[in-house]
């Protein structure tokens, strides 16, 4: 294979040089074939040169991703939206999403942790977010003047995929940056329905991190391989009735308010119509 845009001990070396030393070699190995990193290098030495939707058509090409949607069509064009959505799958969800929006709506931007600003090809339709630490002021304008662009935006609450909780796959406590934005920059909120699930060893795997009070989030490692698994599957999405960002009085705090439109999200999981 040629250049390997992604080298897991490379990866790791660069992050702590130490640590690399006292890592066994199976264990290197197996987390190669856990991020899949041959069959997505072989990928990125295909198709790495392309940019933006070209390069998201062909992601989904690989991943065979099929998809049918509801309520799309009572969207309006002309109006400046935030379509929030629930994260089951914490990849193919955000792309599947993309798609769909930019096919009806032109170019969007997506919230998201700024460390895949790396990831070149889509860089464009990220709004980087600095998760563990302070926010930057360029990543600051950059929201901002989004926020206030015309460009549709996309935005998962949770901040991170899916959790099951008591037999129920469920996103955890919804951040309330997308009523203070909408509230700002009058832009109505398309909620949105994703129906979807990861594999049962992941949620298993969040259980016993959680129960042993391990923070650092493992799971986070198998959502490249729990993407493969999602192969030829096919995924439903729902987009709710637009909310006025008049809506979002004073009468509850932003946070209330988030959590009321997860509320409203989850409802619709209950009106797909039969395909």
């Amino acid at each position: 294979m040629a250049e390997k845009f992604i080298d897991v001990q490379k990866l790791i070396a660069s992050k702590n040089p130490r640590l690399i030393k006292f890592i066994p070699g199976f264990v290197i190995r197996y987390l190669k074939r856990v991020i899949h990193e041959d069959e997505l290098n072989q990928f990125l030495i295909d198709h790495g040169e392309k940019r933006d939707f070209e390069f998201l058509d062909e992601v989904l090409r690989f991943l065979n991703a099929d998809y049918d949607i509801e309520g799309l069509e009572n969207l309006s064009t002309d109006q400046r939206y935030i379509f929030v959505s629930n994260h089951p799958l914490g990849g193919l969800d955000g792309m599947i999403l993309l798609q769909i929006i930019g096919k009806k709506f032109g170019f969007v931007k997506v919230t998201s942790n700024d460390l895949l600003m790396n990831l070149k090809p889509l860089a464009n339709f990220f709004l980087p977010v600095n998760k563990h630490g302070s926010q930057s002021v360029q990543n600051a304008t950059l929201i901002e003047q989004a926020y206030g662009s015309n460009l549709p935006i996309l935005n998962f609450p949770a901040g991170l995929c899916s959790r099951k909780n008591r037999g129920k796959i469920a996103d955890l406590e919804w951040k309330k940056s997308f009523i203070v934005k909408g509230i700002a920059h009058k832009r109505y909120i398309v909620p949105i329905y994703f129906k979807g699930k990861n594999s049962s060893f992941f949620y298993n795997l969040s259980k016993i991190r959680t129960f042993l009070g391990i923070k650092l989030n493992i799971e986070m490692l198998y959502l490249a391989d729990e993407m493969f698994r999602q192969r030829g599957r096919k995924q439903h999405i729902k987009f709710g009735t637009p909310i006025s960002y008049e809506t979002f009085d004073k009468s509850r705090k932003p946070i209330w308010w988030a959590n009321w439109v997860k509320e409203q999200v989850y409802k619709m999981e209950s009106q797909f119509q039969p395909k």
